[in-house]
């Protein structure tokens, strides 16, 4: 066997392999006789078939499996033990000779390696990163009051309408002098909310309706284009809704409106689950308390956006072997076209030089994860994706199970693993860097990450 790696520019490497007869022979002689005692042929017992017939039967297939296992091997050891940092699989060269291993050997193969390009990169004190610090204002905790008391509210039923309200009540289609129309169109049940129509002409028609009152009105004027609405409330198909132009009468049997719950203990209990909270000033007190939180985590995920944004910067543009990374992507996305390569490989190039910027750090600081990290990673991980859907104070057993879950596909095994690492990564740099406090309301931080 003789190995031989060219890497004149240092990223776009090409490894000659040769392998000869000797190498694989002993190989397939040992594969033949390991099958041979095992193998099942009519006509012999079990280990007893002529080794010539073995041969010609499973010899070449053999030969192919040996050989290509062969040079699996070599290739690695080679990467491994010269220290190549080659990024993805020695992908085949595409000007090579076929090898045919139906002849005799020696048989050459030659490999395009995509190797990393170099840098250095290190955090310390001379580094400078602004970390914000936000504080609740009385506006924002009697803001996120309000929105506990409407999520925690009830719909009461009243005599007269005002905006927002829900009416309930009883549709008839009129003819041209408004009168019921015989054969017209009668729902029962209707329910309507005149602050939604999409002609406020029409809605104004309910200003000042009580319980009873009977309000003349034209659903396709009130829905306009919103042909699927008019459907619904009409109980037809979107076809008969379209050719829908009468007036309708609407007796209101019932206006509910919402009203939003009142500051007790009841609410206090619903509201912020597992807080023996009594008082409004106690739950005043433990709102803000999660503002806080919530304001100070949300400024910590900034510090990581910033973070990245920094040594990204501080790295700067790095060279890579870009015709063998997107020969790599392409393999790795059979079922993908060459645009897809090519719109999403500056993307892919950007995550990759993060990942490479994440893993140099993370040596250098002494950065290491342990299962427990893996763990609260996961869960914590899986408290976000509850938040998200307004899922938010659930009992930690949720968590739990959504974090065994997720760390038992390997997918989401390998992304916890990354988050893990960067979550150290910017608690270290916070203790590394020089923090410059900056102190902000949530609307001015608002404005500062997210500018108009």
């Amino acid at each position: 066997m003789n190995i031989n790696f060219e890497n004149p520019d240092k990223i776009n490497g090409k490894l000659t392999l040769v392998i000869e007869d000797s190498d694989i022979t002993p190989r397939v002689e040992k594969a033949l006789k390991d099958y041979r005692k095992r193998a099942n042929i009519p006509g012999f017992r079990p280990g007893q078939a002529p080794m010539s017939m073995i041969k010609r039967q499973f010899g070449p297939s053999m030969k192919m499996e040996e050989t290509y296992r062969f040079m699996s091997e070599a290739l690695n050891n080679y990467i491994n033990e010269n220290k190549i940092n080659a990024l993805g699989e020695p992908m085949p060269n595409e000007e090579a000779e076929q090898v045919d291993l139906s002849k005799d050997g020696p048989y050459t193969f030659v490999f395009d390696i995509a190797v990393a390009p170099e840098f250095s990169v290190e955090l310390t004190d001379k580094d400078s990163l602004t970390q914000y610090a936000i504080e609740p204002t009385d506006k924002e905790v009697e803001e996120r009051i309000n929105i506990l008391r409407s999520q925690q509210g009830k719909q009461v039923n009243v005599e007269n309408y005002e905006s927002n309200d829900m009416l309930r009540g009883d549709l008839r289609e009129l003819d041209a002098e408004g009168n019921t129309k015989e054969d017209g169109m009668t729902i029962s049940e209707a329910v309507l909310m005149p602050t939604y129509f999409a002609n406020q002409d029409e809605a104004k028609k309910f200003d000042g309706a009580k319980l009873g009152d009977i309000i003349t009105f034209n659903p396709k004027n009130t829905y306009q284009d919103r042909t699927a609405a008019l459907a619904s409330l009409l109980k037809v198909s979107k076809e008969e809704a379209e050719k829908i132009e009468s007036d309708f009468s609407y007796q209101i049997t019932e206006i509910s409106r919402h009203q939003d719950a009142d500051l007790d203990e009841e609410f206090f209990q619903n509201a912020l689950p597992g807080k023996d909270v009594k008082t409004e000033e106690e739950f005043r007190a433990e709102v803000k308390k999660n503002l806080a939180e919530q304001f100070a985590f949300t400024a910590n995920q900034q510090f990581h956006v910033d973070l990245r944004s920094y040594l990204m910067d501080k790295v700067g543009a790095l060279t890579y072997p870009d015709a063998i990374l997107k020969r790599f992507m392409a393999a790795r996305n059979k079922d993908k076209d060459a645009k897809f390569i090519e719109d999403n490989y500056d993307a892919s190039i950007k995550e990759l030089t993060w990942s490479r910027i994440k893993g140099q750090l993370a040596e250098k600081l002494g950065i290491q994860i342990e299962q427990a990290d893996v763990d609260a990673t996961a869960k914590e991980m899986c408290r976000m994706q509850y938040a998200q859907y307004g899922y938010g104070n659930l009992p930690e057993e949720f968590y739990e199970q959504g974090a065994k879950e997720m760390l038992k596909k390997e997918e989401s095994l390998n992304s916890v693993i990354e988050f893990a690492v960067e979550n150290k990564l910017v608690a270290k740099a916070q203790e590394v860097v020089t923090l410059n406090t900056k102190n902000v309301s949530w609307e001015e931080f608002r404005k500062l990450v997210s500018p108009e």
